[in-house]
C-alpha cells in the first residue's frame, strides 16, 4: 500500500547521529587533553545511550540527562573537569553537524511532492533545529516535531496525538513512522495505531512479539513501500 503522510525519525535515521557525536565529542575531548581513542569514544556512547533510554521511560529529565552523562563519564575515566562547561561545549560542537546517511538525501528528493514529510525527534531542541535546520533535507520537509517542545517523548502515545492534531488532514491509516529504535519509533508507531518501519542497517533480530510493518536495510527500500 501507498502512504500519504511519511514521519521521519532523525538521528540515525536521515541524520548521521554517529558520524556527528563522533566528531563532536572527539573534539571536545582534544581541547582538554583527554583521550580520543575509540574505546574512550565508545564508553561515552554507551552512558549516553542508557541515559536516553532511561528519559525514554520517563526516569530522568533533559536537563539532567545533558549533564549527568557527563559526569557519569568523568567518573569512569578519573577526569575532574566540569560536567556542565563539557556539555556546553559539546551541545554546540554537535548543532553544527549536519551529516547524512547514505541515501537519504536522495531519497527524500524522490520522496518530495509524492507524500507530505515530518520528523518526528526526540533530540534536544537547540541542537536538532541547528542540525536539522543546517542540512540539505531541510526545504523539503513540513514540520519538524522536537519533543523538547513538546512536552512528551516518543514512544509516548501523546507525542503521536499531538504530531496527529498538527498536521491537517492526518489520517493514521495512511501514515507510516519510520525510525532505527524500536524501544521509541516503532514501539511509539504501534501504540499510535500507525504502520512503522524499522530502519535496520544491521540486520538485528527483532523481539518476536513486535508487529513491525517493514524491515528494512537500506533507505532506497523505502520509496517503494511509500508510494507503492
Amino acid at each position: 500500500m501507498g502512504y500519504s503522510f511519511a514521519l521521519f525519525d532523525a538521528d540515525n535515521t536521515l541524520l548521521n547521529f554517529t558520524a556527528a557525536e563522533d566528531h563532536a565529542l572527539r573534539s571536545c575531548l582534544f581541547s582538554r587533553g583527554l583521550p580520543t581513542d575509540a574505546a574512550t569514544v565508545s564508553l561515552y556512547s554507551a552512558i549516553n545511550d542508557g541515559y536516553w533510554k532511561r528519559l525514554e521511560k520517563g526516569l530522568t529529565t533533559r536537563d539532567r540527562l545533558r549533564v549527568e552523562r557527563f559526569a557519569d563519564f568523568f567518573q569512569e575515566i578519573g577526569y575532574k573537569g566540569n560536567p556542565v562547561i563539557m556539555a556546553d561545549d559539546y551541545m554546540a560542537a554537535l548543532s553544527a553537524q549536519t551529516m547524512l546517511i547514505d541515501g537519504a538525501e536522495e531519497l527524500i528528493r524522490r520522496l518530495y511532492g509524492k507524500c507530505a514529510l515530518y520528523i518526528i525527534t526526540n533530540g534536544i531542541t537547540s541542537v536538532q533545529k541547528s542540525r536539522f535546520g543546517g542540512c540539505a533535507l531541510s526545504p523539503y520537509f513540513e514540520a519538524c516535531f522536537i519533543s523538547e517542545q513538546m512536552g512528551c517523548a516518543k514512544p509516548e502515545k501523546a507525542f503521536f496525538d499531538q504530531v496527529a492534531a498538527a498536521i491537517p488532514d492526518f489520517d493514521p491509516r495512511k501514515a507510516l513512522v519510520i525510525g532505527d529504535s524500536l524501544s521509541s519509533d516503532i514501539k511509539g508507531g504501534i501504540g499510535a495505531g500507525i504502520d512503522t518501519c524499522w530502519f535496520n542497517p544491521t540486520r538485528k533480530i527483532a523481539p518476536p512479539d513486535m508487529n513491525i510493518t517493514y524491515n528494512i536495510q537500506s533507505l532506497c527500500e523505502l520509496e517503494a513501500i511509500l508510494l507503492d
